[in-house]
């Protein structure tokens, strides 16, 4: 029998009792309590669970046109994997431009997310990217050798610049592009993604509370079997390195964050296989250790050779936590585990699920519109390049390289 409003209404009510108020609703009551309200522009819409339940509050992005505009420059892997789809979730940024070097690439990709024809730039006239009022970012998302020059010429071109680690392939060019972006006047933000997920930034309460204690050691792994296909990962003159800048730069930020402290000094080792042709030029391993002020010491190991592994666990005094994975994607949870009593207790901590890329999008949007200091800024990037050099350095000599 086909449900009619009448049949709806009714079962809505029955359903629902009392809803706010000390008298049973009426069916015109239940179906406006149903749907919701307007404040401050916004939708709000009532729990569908209980209160012991998970009722996240609805989303209420900006209008599109209030959103500030964004031209993702590079269209490999990380763009088209993660960082484009992520635009569906971010409440204050939106696809304006796209920048290849590939022009029927971009074309297809522009049609996928209705991106206007006239909004595809290539590198060439990447420059005329200052005469578009739609662009309010440049999302910079090429090899680690191209960061510099493309950072300098959107600041030049009046844009801020939201750029993928690591910064650059040396110091120099990592000065290079703050400078720049202080003297146009624009916000640089490195694209340290951990940084603003609620996982990470639970571990560094914990941390920085001495919830289980004093933190005293910390491991951290990051690494993954690579294609051999040529990719430009493994030429140094675009990488910088291997494995150490690309994949072992979440493990040293990781434990600068987590103490809150920056290390005095490092050791290291690297492996370069001369069987293997992706290691012709850069590292495979490199296992490396920081010692830091408090007496922390963070063990970690980056890598191009073996499966997927990415995990980070802090040792402190009464306990441990930390994650795997740490630095995927996707699919993370907080795991600590602490003495209680005869047993040890072990607690795993999940959070709403959300496209980590729209999130670090969204703060880099309100730290431009608010002028509120950047969580990640072009600093954050340097001082990793530095530690980056000083871990060559030891992993060259073999000894310990103390730190300034």
């Amino acid at each position: 029998m086909p449900i009619s409003r009448r049949h709806l209404v009714a079962a809505t009510t029955a359903g629902l009792g009392l809803i706010g108020s000390a008298h049973a609703a009426t069916p015109e009551e239940a179906l406006s309590a149903l749907r919701g309200s307007v404040r401050d522009d916004g939708v709000m819409l009532p729990p569908i669970g209980a209160p012991t339940e998970n009722n996240p509050p609805t989303p209420n992005p900006d209008p599109l046109q209030k959103r500030l505009g964004v031209a993702v420059v590079g269209l490999g892997h990380l763009s088209l994997d993660q960082i484009l789809p992520g635009f569906g979730q971010s409440a204050h940024m939106r696809l304006a431009a796209l920048v290849s070097g590939q022009r029927d690439k971009a074309r297809v990709v522009a049609a996928r997310y209705g991106v206007a024809e006239s909004h595809i730039y290539d590198y060439g006239n990447f420059d005329r990217l200052r005469d578009n009022p739609d662009v309010d970012v440049v999302y910079i998302v090429l090899p680690n050798n191209m960061h510099a020059e493309f950072t300098v010429r959107a600041a030049q071109a009046g844009k801020h610049v939201l750029c993928e680690k690591p910064m650059a392939t040396n110091v120099a060019d990592a000065q290079r592009m703050i400078d720049a972006c202080r003297q146009a006047q624009r916000q640089l933000m490195i694209a340290y993604r951990c940084q603003y997920l609620p996982e990470h930034r639970a571990l560094i309460d914990m941390a920085q509370q001495r919830t289980m204690g004093r933190v005293r050691v910390i491991e951290a792994v990051n690494g993954q079997n690579n294609a051999d296909n040529g990719q430009w990962r493994h030429i140094k003159a675009m990488a910088g390195g291997g494995s150490l800048p690309d994949v072992g730069i979440y493990c040293l930020n990781a434990a600068r964050y987590i103490t809150g402290e920056e290390p005095f000094e490092v050791m290291a080792r690297m492996t370069q296989p001369k069987d293997d042709p992706r290691f012709r030029e850069v590292e495979d391993i490199c296992s490396f250790t920081l010692g830091f002020p408090s007496g922390v010491v963070a063990n970690c190991t980056a890598g191009y050779s073996f499966h997927e592994n990415r995990q980070l666990r802090v040792m402190a005094d009464d306990g441990w936590f930390g994650m795997d994975p740490a630095f995927a994607y996707g699919n993370l949870a907080v795991i600590s585990q602490r003495k209680s009593g005869q047993t040890d207790a072990q607690e795993q901590r999940r959070f709403p699920p959300m496209n980590q890329f729209a999130r670090e999008m969204d703060a880099f949007a309100e730290a431009i519109r608010s002028g509120k200091e950047i969580r990640t800024p072009g600093e954050e990037g340097l001082r990793d390049l530095k530690l980056i050099e000083a871990i060559y350095r030891a992993a060259e000599s073999g000894g310990v390289v103390r730190l300034s």
